[in-house]
C-alpha cells in the first residue's frame, strides 16, 4: 500500500500504480509524457488526491516496466517528462546515458555534466530524480563503488542493481554489452 506525503503534490494529471518486484509502483503522467514513477518505498512519495486514475493512458510503460522485471527490456521507450531545474535536468540526462547494469559515481556524473567538482550538488540533483527506474538513479554509486543514497530505499537499489546485472550477459544486445563493458 502506498503511503503518500499530503504535503508533495504528484507533477500530471493522471496516476496509476503498478504491482512489481520491488513493491507497488506510483506512476503519474501529464497525458502526453510519464512526469513520475516512485516505488511505495520512495521517501518522498507525492500525494494523488488531486489526480484522476487512469489505468489505460499508462499500459505502454507497464508493459515495458513488465518486461524489464522479467529481464526482457533494457531500455525504455517512453516520453518524459521529469519536472526539475535545468541543472537537475542535465544530470538525469546523463544518468539516461548509464548503460543497463554499468554504475557511475556521483563524481564522474559531475565530470560528465561538466561540474567536475560537483558531487553534493549532483548526488542532490539525482536524489530529486521523479522517474526512478527509467531515469536510472539506481546506477549511481559512492565514490567507493557501494550502493549509497537512493530515494526509493537501498533495497530496491541493489534489486535493481543485481536485476540488471544478471539479465546483462543473457538478455542484452552486443551493442548493450560493448556500450557497459560487460563481456557476453
Amino acid at each position: 500500500m502506498l503511503n503518500m506525503r499530503p504535503d508533495l503534490v504528484a507533477v500530471g494529471s493522471t496516476f496509476t500504480t503498478l504491482a512489481s518486484p520491488v513493491g507497488e509502483l506510483l506512476l503519474t503522467s501529464d497525458g502526453a509524457a510519464l512526469t513520475g514513477l516512485y516505488p511505495a518505498s520512495h521517501r518522498s512519495l507525492p500525494d494523488t488526491s488531486g489526480l484522476t486514475r487512469d489505468d489505460a493512458l499508462f499500459a505502454g510503460i507497464r508493459d515495458q516496466l513488465n518486461a524489464y522485471f522479467r529481464g526482457k527490456l533494457s531500455e525504455f521507450k517512453v516520453p518524459l517528462k521529469p519536472a526539475g531545474t535545468e541543472f537537475q535536468q542535465l544530470v538525469w540526462k546523463e544518468l539516461g546515458r548509464i548503460p543497463c547494469a554499468a554504475t557511475r559515481t556521483y563524481a564522474e556524473v559531475g565530470a560528465r555534466v561538466g561540474k567536475a567538482s560537483a558531487s553534493r550538488a549532483v548526488g542532490a540533483a539525482v536524489a530529486k530524480n521523479p522517474i526512478l527506474i527509467i531515469i536510472p538513479c539506481h546506477r549511481v554509486m559512492g565514490t567507493s563503488g557501494a550502493p549509497i543514497g537512493y530515494s526509493g530505499g537501498l533495497k530496491v537499489k541493489q534489486w535493481l542493481f543485481e536485476h540488471e546485472a544478471a539479465m546483462l550477459p543473457v538478455r542484452m544486445p552486443q551493442a548493450e554489452r560493448a556500450a557497459s563493458g560487460s563481456s557476453p
